[in-house]
C-alpha cells in the first residue's frame, strides 16, 4: 500500500497517460498503468504534471507594501528606491513577516514551491532579514525560501552595507547579492563585484547580483562578475539577475564578447519580464526600449535562464498575483520565444531553469526525487502558459495541501465548444 497514485496523466516531457507512485514523500515510479494500491487515488486524464514553479528571483520584505507610505510616479527603478527607503523608518518586524506570510500563501495556490528572495541588509537593525528567516522556519512544511543579503543602497556606497551584510550571512542568509550599477562609480562597482566573489569563495557561497539594471549600454558589471566568477573557481554558483543593460548593447560586443564570456562562465542569468519592461525604456520616446535581457540569445549560448516575478505590489511593481505562469507568458511574448521549443523553454525558465538557480536538491519528476508537484487543468506546457489554468492539486513532500475547483465553461447559448484536440496533438 503506496501513499498517493495518480493516475493518466501527461509530463512535461510529452510522455502521455502515465501514473505517477509516491511513498514516503518521494516519487516510486513513473510508468503507464502502474499496478499498486494506494491510500489516495487522483485520477486527471489527460492533465498537465510538473515539478513545482520556481521564483528565482523575488523581494519579499518589500511585497503587498503598495501605497506605503506613497505610489511610485515616475514609474522608476530610482523612484521606487526612494519610496522604499522612505517607508524603512515605519517597518515593523511583524509586518514584514505577515506580509511575507500572505505572499507565501498566494505562491502555493499556484503551484510555486520555492523561491529566491533577495532582503535588503541596508538597515542595521537587519529588521527584515530576521523576519524573514522566521517565515523560512515557519514555513518550510510548505515552501523553499532561499535568501540573498542584498544591500539595496550600494555595498560601499552605503556606510554599514558591508558589516550588515556579513552579520546577514552569519545569521543564516544562503546568497550574496549586490548591486554594482548602484555604486557611485563604474570602477567602485567592479570593485564591489570583486569583494563579494571573494567573499562567496571563502565562505563557499553562491553569489547572485542585481547587474546592470539599466538602460546604460555602457554599464557591463556583468563582464567583470564573469571574469571573478572564472578567477575564482565559482562556476555553477554564480547569478546575473536583470542584465538588462544587454537590450541597449551594440550587436557586435553581446554576440562576439559578452555572451561567449557569460557562457564560458557558467553563469545562471535571472531576467524578470513583468519588471523589466515595466521599469525600463522609461525616459525614451520612440522607438521605445522595452528592457528585457537577450534572453534568446543567451538560450542559444547554452546560458541556463531563469524568469523571476520580482515584486508584488510594492514601490516597483503595482501588480501581480505571484503567478510564475504570468511571468512565463509575458517573458515568452517579449522575447519572441513563439517557436514550438521556444515556448516549451519558457515554462522551463519558471520550473527546471530556476530549480538550478537556486541549487535545488531532489527536485524533478525522477523516480526518487521529492513528491512536490503540480497537477494543472492543461494537457501540455503550451497550453498551460495559453490558458494560465487552474491548479488543481499542489503536492508537497507527497502530500495534497491546495486544491482548486476545475474550471467549466457554462455558454450562454446553445452554440458548442469548438474542439480543438487536433490543436493540442501539434504541440
Amino acid at each position: 500500500m503506496i501513499d498517493l497514485l495518480i493516475r493518466s496523466v501527461n509530463l512535461p516531457c510529452g510522455a502521455k497517460n502515465v501514473d505517477i507512485a509516491i511513498d514516503q514523500s518521494k516519487i516510486l515510479e513513473i510508468a503507464p498503468h502502474i499496478q499498486a494500491q494506494a491510500k489516495e487515488v487522483l485520477c486527471h486524464p489527460g492533465c498537465l504534471v510538473t515539478a513545482p514553479f520556481v521564483d528565482s528571483h523575488f523581494h519579499m520584505d518589500s511585497t503587498l507594501s503598495l501605497g506605503q507610505p506613497r505610489l511610485n510616479q515616475s514609474g522608476t527603478l530610482l523612484e521606487g528606491i526612494t519610496v522604499w527607503n522612505e517607508l524603512k523608518p515605519d517597518l515593523t518586524f511583524e509586518a514584514i513577516k505577515q506580509r511575507a506570510i500572505e505572499l507565501c500563501h498566494w505562491s502555493v495556490a499556484r503551484g510555486t514551491l520555492a523561491i529566491r528572495s533577495h532582503v535588503d541588509v541596508s538597515d542595521d537593525s537587519l529588521m527584515a532579514v530576521q523576519a524573514l528567516l522566521e517565515v523560512r522556519r515557519e514555513l518550510k512544511h510548505l515552501i523553499d525560501l532561499q535568501l540573498v543579503a542584498f544591500p539595496q543602497n550600494g555595498y560601499y556606497r552605503s556606510p554599514t552595507a558591508r558589516q550588515n551584510l556579513l552579520r546577514a550571512l552569519d545569521l543564516g542568509v544562503d546568497v550574496i547579492g549586490g548591486i554594482p550599477h548602484f555604486e557611485r562609480t563604474r570602477a567602485e562597482g567592479n570593485r564591489s563585484i570583486t569583494a563579494l566573489c571573494e567573499l562567496a569563495a571563502d565562505r563557499g557561497l553562491p553569489v547572485d547580483l542585481h547587474c546592470d539594471e539599466s538602460d546604460d549600454p555602457d554599464s557591463q558589471h556583468i563582464e567583470t562578475l564573469a571574469y571573478e566568477t572564472q578567477r575564482l573557481g565559482l562556476q555553477g554558483r554564480v547569478t546575473g539577475s536583470h542584465l538588462t543593460s544587454m537590450h541597449s548593447m551594440d550587436n557586435y560586443y553581446v554576440n562576439s564578447k559578452l555572451i561567449p564570456l557569460i557562457s564560458e562562465a557558467g553563469l545562471h542569468v535571472v531576467a524578470n519580464p513583468l519588471i523589466n519592461i515595466t521599469l525600463q525604456g522609461r525616459h525614451d520616446t520612440y522607438p521605445k526600449r522595452r528592457g528585457m535581457t537577450r534572453v534568446k540569445e543567451l538560450l542559444a549560448a547554452d546560458v541556463n535562464v531563469a524568469f523571476g516575478h520580482d515584486c508584488v505590489m510594492d514601490p516597483w511593481y503595482s501588480l501581480g498575483s505571484h503567478d510564475m505562469l504570468d511571468v512565463a507568458h509575458m517573458g515568452l511574448h517579449v522575447g519572441q520565444l513563439t517557436g514550438i521549443d521556444e515556448m516549451k523553454t519558457a515554462f522551463a525558465a519558471v520550473t527546471t531553469h530556476g530549480a538550478k538557480v537556486l541549487g535545488l536538491d531532489g527536485y524533478g519528476l525522477q523516480p526518487g526525487n521529492r513528491a512536490d508537484l503540480v497537477i494543472l487543468q492543461a494537457s501540455n506546457p503550451i497550453e498551460a502558459l495559453r490558458l494560465r489554468p487552474a491548479r488543481l492539486e499542489v503536492i508537497r513532500h507527497g502530500q495534497v495541501i491546495c486544491r482548486t475547483a476545475a474550471v467549466v465553461p457554462q455558454l450562454l447559448s446553445n452554440e458548442q465548444p469548438r474542439d480543438i484536440s487536433f490543436i493540442q496533438d501539434v504541440f
